[in-house]
Order: C-alpha cells, then sequence, then structure tokens
C-alpha cells in the first residue's frame, strides 16, 4: 500500500529538483569558483598557450608578408605548431576528424559531424591521459625536490632567514640553501641561492646533483673558494658544453665577526639594503658555474650590521611580467626594496612578494620565482 502525502505538506516541485541537480552540477565542474576567477584563469591559460605556440612560429617571414595575408599563414603556423607536438597516430587521427568536419557542410545525408565530434572527444581523452600521468609524475619529482630544499630557514645568531620559491612547472631549477656544513659549528653559515639554465625535469635534476656536491664539499670544511672552483669543474663535466650552465651566489657567514664572503657566479646581483637605506650590490665572482673550467672565481667580503637586509634573488622576480606583457624589472624591484619597512625577515619577504603579485596579478608565469632574505638584528 502507498503512502499518501501528509496533509498540509507541499512535496518539492520538479522544477526546484531539477535546479538543484543543475547547482550542484555547476558547482562540481566549477569547484565552487565566480566567474571571473574562471575566466581569469582560462585567459591566463589562453596567453600560455599562446606564448607555447608561439615559440615555433617563424614570426620575422610573417612580418614580411602582406598584412592581408598574414593571419591566414599565423593560423598555417599555429595549426601545424599544435600537429606536430602529437604522435603521428593523433596527428592522423586529427586531420581525419577535421576532413569529416568539412565534409559535414556538403553532406546532409550522413552524420559525419557526429563522428567527428567522436574522434575529436577520443582525441581529447588521449591526450588527457598523457597529461594526467605526467602530472602524476611530476607531483612525485616535486615532492622528492622539496626534500632537497630547507623547509624552515636555521636559528642564526644575530640574524634571520625566511626563503619562498614559486616553480613554473611542478618541478624547479631554482635552489636555496641556508645551512652549517658543520652542526656543530654554529658560527659558518652557509647561504645560498642558484638558478639552472632549462626549465622542468632536465633543470631540477641539475639542480639536484648541484646541492649534492655542494653539500659534500661543504660538509669538506673547504674553502669558499675552493668550494666554488670545485663545483665549477664537476658543473663543467655535466654542462652539454656549457648548455646547461648555472648562475649562483654562495656565501659564508661568519655569525661571530657578522662578516659575509661571498661569489657570485653570474647570478642576479644580491641587494644590500643598510639600515640607513643605502644600497649596495653583491657582484663581485665570475661567470656562471659550467661555462668554461680555467676561469677563476673573485671573493669579496662585507660585514652585516643590525638592521641591514640582504635579498638574494633569482632572474624570475625581475623579469615576472603582466597580462600585458611589461616585465617588473629591475627599477619596480629595487623601488620595493628601498622602501622596506624595518621588520624581520619573514615580514620583509611577505612584502617583497606582495609587491611582485600585485604587479603580476592572475598571470601565469614563464621562469621560477625565487627569493632569500638575510635580515640582520
Amino acid at each position: 500500500m502507498s503512502a499518501s502525502p501528509t496533509p498540509g505538506v507541499s512535496s518539492p516541485s520538479p522544477r526546484l529538483h531539477w535546479m538543484d541537480r543543475v547547482r550542484h552540477f555547476w558547482q562540481r565542474v566549477s569547484e565552487g569558483r565566480r566567474i571571473d576567477d574562471l575566466w581569469s584563469q582560462f585567459a591566463a591559460d589562453a596567453r600560455s598557450s599562446y606564448g607555447f605556440y608561439g615559440r615555433d612560429v617563424d614570426w620575422e617571414e610573417i612580418r614580411k608578408l602582406p598584412y592581408w595575408r598574414q593571419p591566414l599563414h599565423l593560423a598555417k603556423e599555429f595549426f601545424w605548431a599544435l600537429l606536430l607536438k602529437m604522435s603521428p597516430a593523433r596527428r592522423v587521427l586529427l586531420l581525419v576528424a577535421l576532413v569529416m568536419l568539412l565534409v559535414s557542410g556538403f553532406r546532409s545525408d550522413v552524420n559525419f559531424e557526429i563522428v567527428a565530434a567522436i574522434l575529436f572527444l577520443l582525441l581529447l581523452s588521449l591526450e588527457l591521459a598523457d597529461k594526467v600521468t605526467m602530472k602524476r609524475d611530476l607531483e612525485i619529482a616535486r615532492e622528492i625536490q622539496t626534500w632537497l630544499v630547507p623547509s624552515q630557514p636555521p636559528e642564526v645568531t644575530g640574524a634571520n632567514i625566511a626563503f619562498a620559491t614559486r616553480p613554473q612547472n611542478s618541478v624547479a631549477g631554482d635552489y636555496y640553501d641556508a645551512f652549517y656544513p658543520n652542526p656543530e659549528d654554529r658560527e659558518k653559515l652557509m647561504v645560498v641561492i642558484a638558478d639552472v639554465a632549462g626549465k622542468s625535469v632536465p633543470a631540477a635534476l641539475l639542480m639536484a646533483t648541484l646541492q649534492a656536491s655542494l653539500r659534500t664539499i661543504a660538509g669538506e670544511n673547504a674553502p669558499l673558494a675552493d668550494l666554488v672552483a670545485r663545483l665549477n669543474r664537476y658543473a663543467c663535466a655535466h654542462s652539454l658544453n656549457g648548455m646547461r650552465f648555472t648562475t649562483a651566489v654562495l656565501g659564508e657567514y661568519n655569525t661571530a665577526s657578522r662578516r659575509l664572503t661571498y661569489v657570485n657566479a653570474g647570478h642576479n646581483a644580491p641587494i644590500l639594503r643598510r639600515a640607513n637605506g643605502a644600497v649596495e650590490t653583491l657582484e663581485a665572482g665570475g661567470l656562471p658555474l659550467g661555462i668554461r673550467l680555467d676561469r677563476p672565481y673573485e671573493t669579496a667580503s662585507l660585514e652585516l650590521r643590525p638592521g641591514d637586509a640582504l635579498i638574494l634573488f633569482t632572474d624570475g622576480v625581475v623579469e615576472a611580467f603582466n597580462e600585458s606583457g611589461e616585465e617588473f624589472g629591475n627599477e619596480r624591484w629595487l623601488g620595493a626594496i628601498r622602501s622596506l619597512p624595518d621588520w624581520d625577515a619573514s615580514q620583509t619577504l611577505q612584502f617583497l612578494m606582495q609587491r611582485v603579485d600585485e604587479f603580476v596579478g592572475a598571470t601565469r608565469q614563464s621562469d621560477d620565482i625565487t627569493c632569500l632574505v638575510f635580515r640582520s638584528r
């Protein structure tokens, strides 16, 4: 016997039930994000894809053409850039789907467009499967890479340190570190920031070997000049004739004398902002590691006084760009450093990274962004 509706209680209308389903579907698809957030993400993805495929376009050749021929030629170049990044079998699948889509406009008795849609969906599923597999592997690589850099800065007498990194991909070619080569000797602290040429997995692998070599040599209590020379010999042996070089700044800080001895191996010069507002750059050194085996490296030293802030960073900071393609640049970065409040390292880092974030907005970057702040107290 079926239950009768309770008197005075109305059942949900079919329209409300249908709207709940639509709302649930949209929530699941959009992950609760607003329309403007979704559009910003799409615009960032579109700009990134344009730059990715645009690297294979012969822009000089296109500019030589009459303006009325340029759009068609550009479309053809982008099509070939996309096509050649697929496997041969998938290229054929895409071409067959496109032909069927074109034929469907002339033949109405056969549903070629349905077959074309199925082929497009099949192609999308194959590409998506590859991406998900690769993403999972990169996430594992990223987890391993996080073991190679400190999760927390070491405690330093009379100073504090903070660092942050934002990989352009799941794995990065930037490296930063601050450690005591001899855990029992708290007077000698190594401070390092480095940037391996290239991106993604190849750069990350070379970064891992650099970290291992540095830790090993530093643990032998080698003088800084000798340490850099040995790192350069190793880098030259694995640089593919200079193609896989590494820029780096390596420093030894004596906590008792507050003296920093450093070498700048072709890296962006760190900026020292004195407590009185004066600004200095740390440029002494030589070529990037892995370029020339016979080039010596110059060392220099300076004293850090209470209130001084030393900023080490990679080129991804100053080369960060907004949606218009305008770079953040050295002048903006220097202006942010000049205007630093008298804060600790963590707050200083947050202040600087916020200046970069406000400039780039939601624009996806093409390089890793890493910054290390050493603040003397």
